[in-house]
């Protein structure tokens, strides 16, 4: 079982089973900042390489990233500078999924399709947090988190059935985050959430 995320910076990651579970392995004693630069570097270098062919290196991107972002998934993330963490993660996880599209002729639509459904989760995070409403636990297991999304996405591309991939797997996230954000917010007591917002107004 994997563990619930400790912190707002924790949860704002968006960590899946695979990243937790690594984390686990080092029991938070692990800095999450250097590792997830170092991931940032290694991804560019491989996109860099090319994603052009089943046979392209950057396929591989995801598995180095999450071997080094991975393991600081249970950090608490309380250093000066830990806040960076998640955006890095999303630059990494955005630039991936356009990148491989991209580079096998996807039609533009089909990459904006899932990176809508990123963006779109990503957002209803980052505001339901404000308000102190942290996702559901199995959110972070059926949503994949952006370990289990990069490593969907590099299977998609080996397998040459990008197309197919791209939507199927757009179509999914956009029903599943779509539902949970939905009911999450009709299900949110009210005036808790509308005391929670006018603190971050004042």
């Amino acid at each position: 079982m994997t563990p619930v995320p400790s912190g707002t910076v924790v949860a704002y990651r968006d960590d899946g089973p695979l990243s937790r579970a690594m984390g686990l392995l080092v029991a938070g004693q692990l800095p999450p900042l250097p590792p997830v630069i170092a991931g940032t570097f290694v991804t560019a270098v491989l996109l860099m390489l090319g994603v052009a062919g089943t046979d392209g290196l950057a396929v591989f991107a995801p598995a180095v990233t999450l071997l080094l972002a991975g393991p600081g998934s249970t950090h608490a993330h309380d250093g000066r500078f830990d806040w960076l963490v998640p955006p890095i993660l999303r630059v990494i996880e955005y630039t991936f999924v356009a990148a491989c599209g991209f580079a096998h002729g996807l039609h533009p639509v089909l990459i904006f399709l899932l990176l809508g459904a990123l963006a779109f989760h990503h957002y209803d995070l980052v505001y339901r947090l404000r308000q102190r409403i942290y996702p559901p636990p199995w959110l972070a297991t059926f949503g994949l988190g952006w370990d289990g999304r990069m490593m969907a996405v590099s299977l998609i591309a080996l397998s040459g059935w990008l197309a197919a991939g791209y939507v199927l797997l757009a179509l999914y996230l956009w029903a599943l985050f779509g539902w949970e954000s939905l009911t999450c917010w009709l299900a949110a007591p009210r005036s808790g959430v509308e005391a929670a917002d006018a603190g971050t107004q004042d």
